[in-house]
């Protein structure tokens, strides 16, 4: 399997099946070369490929949610534990202290929100939780906004996929323009916070 076909969910899903989908969205959550993983649309096309019968809906949603919680607090306790050495790390394939700087903007602006918001931001989610550490945020605190970030991330897109395949005659048809949608805006409150920066 190429690398572009790691960016391809439908692919994903026919080759690594359930396990696949459960393990790469336990990757981005939280450890750092899970980046760009295709979080969203990987949840979304799942929940269409289960409204056709081909994935359990139940294991789907209750082993995706459990993922994405521990997949945080892997990276929560990687922030805790590594701290300021990541900012001297040199930066790698897989690692660029820019990712750290970028999470944690994001972080001071939208505070204990963004373990719930950094959700929807491909790149801040898997650095977020680790800012959530480096900054010492109180454990309780952030596991609470964690699962709730978790449940409405996995839930709402995976469910949002399932109910467009069980409502929509030939839903195949539109399963990559929908795709190609929810990519191009999950990036746009990273691209806004960014210019807002250069601004």
């Amino acid at each position: 399997m190429s690398f572009t076909d790691l960016l391809d969910p439908h692919k994903i899903i026919l080759t690594f099946g359930l396990i696949g989908i459960i393990l790469i969205i336990f990757a981005e959550s939280g450890l750092f070369f899970g980046f760009f993983f295709p979080g969203d649309s990987l949840l979304f096309t799942a929940g269409f490929l289960a409204s056709q019968g081909l994935l359990s809906l139940t294991i789907l949603l209750i082993g995706t949610f459990i993922a994405a919680v521990l997949g945080d607090n892997v990276g929560y306790w990687t922030g805790k534990k590594a701290g300021p050495a990541l900012f001297v790390r040199e930066d790698s394939t897989f690692f660029k202290k820019k990712y750290i700087s970028d999470a944690q903007s994001f972080y001071e602006k939208y505070g204990k929100k963004t373990i719930i918001l950094a959700r929807f931001i491909p790149i801040v989610r898997t650095f977020a939780p680790i800012v959530a550490g480096i900054g010492n945020m109180k454990y309780k605190i952030f596991f609470s906004y964690n699962i709730l970030g978790g449940f409405i991330w996995t839930f709402g897109l995976t469910l949002s996929g399932f109910l467009l395949g069980k409502s929509i005659p030939n839903a195949d048809k539109y399963l990559l323009p929908i795709i190609i949608i929810i990519i191009l805006t999950s990036f746009i409150p990273a691209l806004t916070h960014f210019f807002k920066r250069k601004v």
